[in-house]
């Protein structure tokens, strides 16, 4: 052990300060990192899946709907077994059988048996035995948007929820807001989610249910956990990300700003990363802000201790900002080696708030 200390003093000797300050930043990430009570996207993820796993029911006959692709087979009788399409009102041909079949809306045994019964009645069959089969179902789709891993078009192939949705979508991404909405046509018929935030909007004939994903995740209670039915969309809004950056902060990482349009500063940043160190210069902080025009970043000087003695407006931060925070050993680190701290930046943990 001593050795392997050795050889690593020995390496950082007469490197860059910029690059000791690089070095520093991932050493110290494990013990700090270590404490925290926060959620990765990671962590958020894990959590999506494991009670997606829990929610699955057995697969049930899903009702057949407008352009999905059914097989029917009738038993030793070749000639009638064949794939045929729903049309768009719901109905199939069938041959030697006169007019249109009602399929939309029966379960593949409902139509087993409606057309068993028009073989016996129309003199084609005089003991039939059907089975349907969906080949491929494409009336049930659910649009998943927003801030997920894979965007997507899931089929209902049975009942199915929101969790199961989201993980199938592979979770949410490391934008991700702190609520998922899911926008459905309204049906009369439908059942409306209770304790869940839902509206209807006229102008749309829509309803819009709003769930917080840590009700969803963390009550434990099973109504969050709403059915997802054919039609619907099931959206993941953004939220914006800020990182804290620096010797002089307690817990450097990224983290989600919660609340949709929250206005986030300087001084809640702080907070979120859990302070200041002993030793930070707090009125040598600087952000760094994306500047389209150049491709760049601008740096923005912010005095902390100023900000806090209400002798400076706190500074409003933007989505992707980085606040960095030296020390007395740090100062020089943006001078030296600025790019290659934003390289630091890009690779630093992302916080979720509980």
């Amino acid at each position: 052990m001593i050795c392997t200390v050795r050889r690593v003093s020995d390496w950082l000797r007469g490197k860059p300060v910029w690059l000791l300050a690089i070095f520093a930043v991932y050493a110290a990430q494990p013990a700090v990192f270590g404490q925290t009570t926060e959620q990765t996207p990671q962590e958020t993820n894990q959590k999506i899946q494991q009670l997606a796993d829990l929610a699955k029911t057995r697969p049930v006959d899903s009702p057949i709907g407008s352009g999905d692709l059914l097989h029917i087979d009738v038993f030793d009788v070749p000639e009638l077994s064949r794939d045929v399409r729903v049309g768009d009102a719901g109905d199939i041909s069938y041959p030697l059988i006169p007019g249109k079949i009602r399929a939309a809306g029966l379960t593949p045994f409902e139509l087993e048996e409606k057309l068993e019964q028009l073989l016996v009645t129309n003199g084609l069959v005089s003991h039939p035995q059907v089975s349907v089969l969906i080949r491929e179902q494409t009336s049930q789709p659910v649009s998943v948007v927003g801030a997920v891993q894979h965007t997507m078009v899931y089929q209902v192939m049975r009942p199915t929820t929101l969790l199961e949705v989201l993980s199938a979508a592979g979770g949410i991404s490391d934008d991700a807001g702190n609520v998922v909405i899911v926008t459905r046509p309204a049906r009369p018929s439908s059942p409306r989610a209770e304790n869940v935030s839902a509206s209807d909007d006229p102008k749309d004939d829509q309803q819009i249910i709003t769930i917080r994903l840590q009700d969803l995740l963390e009550s434990g209670n099973a109504v969050y956990n709403i059915p997802i039915y054919g039609g619907d969309v099931v959206s993941v809004p953004r939220a914006g990300i800020v990182y804290v950056l620096g010797f002089g902060v307690a817990q450097p990482g990224g983290y989600v700003v919660q609340s949709h349009g929250e206005q986030i500063t300087v001084l809640k940043a702080l907070a979120l990363a859990h302070g200041l160190t002993t030793f930070a210069k707090a009125n040598s902080a600087v952000i760094m802000r994306p500047n389209p025009a150049t491709g760049n970043r601008d740096q923005i000087p912010v005095h902390i201790k100023a900000m806090e003695n209400h002798k400076e407006e706190d500074v409003a931060m933007k989505n992707n900002d980085i606040l960095y925070i030296p020390d007395s050993r740090g100062l020089k680190v943006l001078a030296k080696g600025g790019q290659a701290m934003l390289g630091v930046g890009t690779q630093i943990a992302v916080y979720r708030l509980p």
